[in-house]
């Protein structure tokens, strides 16, 4: 029930992000019925529907090219997913800030004397004239007489009423001359016997209209400008950040190195190094090819024992066993040793540990060695209760010389405090990834004690490796994977 209720919600989340996200990269910035806009509703209906496929593809028992055919695509799109979504949400504080910037240069290139808001010349007014009681546009170029209201033209008529009346709204008043006027003609004294009616009539005026600006052609609005502009940064940054990520992994873990100064490690002890390894993650993205790069990296530092310290693998023996089997070449003085991690309970714990042991690592099953100056032990990863074989510390620790040093192998850094009990000097984990996909690391603090490096708890020091695979996605982001050379140092020395 429990669990079905946490699937729920997960699908609803899955469907909710990405719906924000075709609106965002699809919705705001296509046209309807586009092209592009067809192929991204699509990608957004099957690209979660990959991302399922992959995670449950390998929990449901598919076969082993089905996952690895799901693998690629379901599991690079979730780690797209939450870079693209983290840089919309960025865009977001940009977006109304653009707008503002853009509304605020148009008003100042509208502004009156810009010259820019009409595109017209200064001092022209570009409304069109109004037009007179019968529908016509009254002329600038008709004669207009200087005496009083209805005073007789030459052919004795009274003047149009249209051409004399005051103008019929504001519009109107200013007038652009189109038409020459007609010579005005005037009676002689001796035909009448009445003086002349003085005429006037406006200037000519050319004949072709005000020129007037070239309209722009039309392109996309403010908001749609603004919508592509931030959808464009932000998928490139965030398909920029997942290939540097894929890069990191695929390209094979870097080597870091410390010192573990230990009160009870002997002088003949001192300087040992031992090499650990933790969640190299073989499965259907990560190879063969993987596991060889891994080996050859250790070998390259020349360690006095090798520390497996779980999450070797994702899936069964008989999918990945060929895959593990490069392990075969680790070379270590003092030998290699292995632990199981969460995964292996996924995946056939009892078959792993019956297989890695045919490769010559030896299994350490709530199991303790006496090495060089210190006592090497190991317990089952908490996973294992689930079938009865979980970590035991009595019986890796219970009964041996507390004046001697001890050092523990542990997948998972929460049984720091069973360690502390038990007196143990320096214990081993890994399990965090050291977050793997930031911000996936302030998560990781909130279930573990350390999320990577070395911090000490009472007379216990804790050492945490970030993993030299990964986990789901190929890819880290501020966690980079690494194998990590643990110098012991004696304080005697």
């Amino acid at each position: 029930m429990v669990f079905a209720l946490v699937a729920l919600v997960v699908l609803a989340l899955l469907g909710a992000v990405h719906r924000y996200l075709w609106r965002r990269f699809v919705g705001d910035t296509t046209a309807p019925g586009s092209t592009l806009r067809r192929a991204g509703t699509v990608a957004a209906f099957v690209l979660p529907l990959l991302s399922v496929g992959a995670m449950a593809s390998g929990r449901t028992g598919a076969p082993f090219w089905l996952q690895q055919v799901l693998a690629w695509p379901g599991f690079l799109w979730l780690a797209c997913l939450l870079y693209l979504t983290l840089a919309l949400l960025v865009g977001e504080v940009v977006r109304p800030v653009l707008l503002r910037l853009l509304a605020r240069r148009d008003t100042r290139a509208g502004a009156p004397g810009s010259g820019t808001a009409s595109g017209a010349a200064p001092g022209t007014v570009s409304e069109p004239a109004a037009e007179t009681s019968d529908g016509a546009r009254p002329r600038t170029g008709e004669l207009v007489p200087s005496g009083p209201a209805g005073a007789p033209t030459s052919s004795g008529l009274a003047p149009d009423a249209s051409s004399s009346a005051a103008p019929h709204s504001a519009d109107a008043a200013v007038r652009t001359a189109a038409e020459p006027a007609a010579e005005p003609e005037t009676e002689s004294p001796g035909e009448s016997g009445a003086e002349p009616t003085a005429l006037t009539a406006t200037a000519p005026a050319p004949t072709a209209t005000a020129p007037t600006a070239t309209t722009p052609a039309p392109g996309p609005s403010r908001r749609l400008f603004v919508s592509r502009v931030v959808g464009g940064a932000a998928a490139a940054a965030g398909l920029a950040t997942v290939g540097y990520g894929a890069y990191g992994v695929l390209r094979g873990p870097s080597v870091r190195r410390i010192t573990v100064p230990l009160a009870r490690l002997p002088r003949a002890a001192h300087g040992f190094r031992i090499a650990v390894v933790s969640d190299i993650h073989i499965g259907p993205i990560l190879g063969r090819a993987h596991t060889r790069r891994i080996v050859d990296t250790i070998n390259a530092t020349s360690p006095d024992l090798v520390a497996v310290v779980g999450d070797l693998v994702d899936g069964s023996v008989a999918d990945l066993g060929s895959a593990a089997e490069p392990l075969a070449a680790l070379r270590a003085r003092h030998g290699s040793y292995f632990v199981t991690g969460n995964h292996e309970y996924f995946s056939g714990a009892q078959q792993w540990v019956d297989h890695v042991r045919e490769l010559g690592l030896v299994p350490l099953e709530n199991a303790r060695v006496e090495i060089e100056g210190f006592d090497l032990a190991g317990v089952n990863d908490i996973a294992g209760e689930t079938e009865g074989q979980g970590p035991d510390f009595v019986r890796a620790l219970g009964d041996r010389d507390r004046g001697r040093a001890a050092v523990l192998m542990a997948h998972q850094p929460v049984v720091i405090h069973d360690a502390v009990e038990h007196g143990v000097d320096l214990q081993l984990s890994g399990h965090t990834h050291g977050g793997q996909l930031w911000p996936g690391n302030f998560l990781a603090e909130l279930a573990n004690p350390t999320v990577a490096g070395l911090e000490r708890y009472g007379d216990t020091q804790l050492f945490v490796s970030r993993g030299a695979g990964a986990w789901g996605p190929p890819v880290r982001v501020g966690a980079p994977s690494d194998i990590t050379v643990v110098e012991l140092a004696s304080r005697q020395a």
